[in-house]
Formats: C-alpha cells, structure tokens, sequence
C-alpha cells in the first residue's frame, strides 16, 4: 500500500551504550577491560564526563569520553551467537594468501585490532595451520600469539573463566576443525 508521507530518514547517530562499573568491555586495540566508573573531570576549563577502564594484564588505565564511546570502538563484550559464529570460523578451511608476508602481517594486525571477534578468529585460523612449525616466523608466531590472546581474553571473560582454559578450548576446536 503506498501512500501518507514519506518515512523520515533514519537516524546517523549511533545508539549510545550505557556502561556502567564492573562491566567488562573491548576496546580494540588494547582487548578485554573492565569499567571502574564514570567520572567527570576537568579539561581545558570544561568538565569532561569520562569511562574509567581498567586492563589488569597490561597494568593500564584508559578514560575514554562518554560521547566518544561508540566511535572509539569502546564495546560491550561479543554476544554468544557472535562467539559462536567465530568458533565457526576456527573450524573452517584456513585461507592461504600468496602475497609478501609484510603485506599479510599489516592485514592481521589491522584484523587484531579491529576488536572484532570474527576478524581475530579469521587471524588465529589462518595462522594456525603453520603455529609449532620449524618454518614459522618470529612475527608470524608473535602475532599468531596475539590473536589467539585477544579471543582467548573475551571467551575468558564471557565463559566467566581464566584465559588458559578459553586458550585450551579455542585450541581444541582448531583441532577438530
């Protein structure tokens, strides 16, 4: 049926998330953290309101702007469909690219630190096919590393569970894939 008027545009804005203390969030370049609060503090004369987030491994405090959140890529840890469609990921076929290591190093670290749980996965498959060879890199093993450290960090934190058992699951289910 067509008819009335037309349906307003929709909104650019992106929905602003609520975090609130104790909440365990991502922050793509530094991985899984967790709210202390939300403070306001003084900047340049103005008050500025700020997340307090905390990364207990790498002993560091980020404040990130509320109204900076969703464009810093601050996030909410990954829902279990998201999870369990990176595990999916995992058991699929590893994609082999014939470019210059340099060039396919830069592409994983920019797939690391997207933050995106499906991008790591596609990092931890595609590298682990060589992980433990005599033939792996130095780099290729760090970053093979790294990977597998982010996606073991927010299954850990989603599964309520230490980062070693997430490594040990997410490395039994390259195995049976």
């Amino acid at each position: 049926m067509m008819g009335g008027p037309p349906a307003p545009p929709p909104r650019q804005r992106s929905p602003q998330v609520e975090f609130k203390a104790g909440d365990h969030v991502v922050y793509p370049t530094h991985g899984v953290g967790q709210v202390q609060g939300i403070e306001e503090i003084p900047v340049a004369g103005l008050s500025l309101k700020v997340i307090i987030v905390t990364f207990e491994e790498n002993r560091m405090t980020l404040r990130v702007p509320v109204n900076k959140a969703s464009s810093s890529g601050l996030r909410k840890l990954a829902s279990e469909a998201i999870i369990k469609e990176a595990l999916d990921v995992l058991r699929g076929r590893a994609r082999i690219k014939r470019t210059m290591w340099s060039r396919r190093a830069q592409e994983y670290e920019q797939k690391i630190n997207s933050g995106d749980p499906l991008a790591i996965a596609e990092v931890v498959r595609d590298l682990h096919r060589n992980a433990g060879q005599p033939d792996q890199s130095f780099s290729e093993r760090q970053i093979y590393e790294q990977a597998l450290d982010r996606l073991a960090a927010e299954l850990a934190a989603i599964d309520r569970t230490d980062k070693p058992t997430a490594a040990e699951k997410l490395q039994g289910v390259l195995k049976s894939g």
